[in-house]
């Protein structure tokens, strides 16, 4: 399977070494995240791995990391 991000680059993505949270429950479905070769991110819905892939530039993806530390997205609980 391929994806292809905002710029029309295309990335196979079923050879990668997907990762998901250690929080997530085995057999859930929980968001997956790869890195590529060339430093984009790729980020699929588990429950369905078959599935096009967002894929994400290096600059885009240390955006959205530095977000999430700093609790930019985290849900009242």
């Amino acid at each position: 399977m391929t994806s292809q991000d905002q710029a029309g680059a295309r990335a196979d993505t079923l050879s990668l070494e997907w990762r998901k949270s250690s929080l997530c429950p085995n057999n859930a479905s929980c968001v997956e995240v790869a890195a590529l070769p060339d430093g984009r991110h790729a980020v699929r819905d588990g429950k369905n791995p078959a599935a096009p892939s967002l894929v994400f530039g290096a600059t885009e993806w240390a955006a959205f990391l530095t977000e999430a530390k700093a609790g930019r997205f985290d849900l009242g609980r």
